[in-house]
């Protein structure tokens, strides 16, 4: 599965987000390690949220634009 990401530069290194997860961010000091650790925070994400909807009913709605 692939998902955007937002990369920016900073004093430090790097920051990154997922817009499509929100709360889901990470850093490195190099491109490449913080593009390792979204990775790894994508990844911790989703199994939080799948322990979450564990014993949920799950449903889609269609929003018309």
């Amino acid at each position: 599965m692939k998902y955007k990401i937002a990369l920016h530069k900073t004093e430090e290194g790097y920051s990154v987000s997922v817009p499509g997860l929100p709360g889901c961010w990470s850093q490195g000091a190099t491109e490449q390690e913080a593009l390792e650790n979204i990775q790894d925070a994508i990844r911790e994400y989703l199994a939080a949220r799948d322990e979450l909807l564990k014993d949920a009913v799950v449903r889609e709605v269609e929003i018309a634009s």
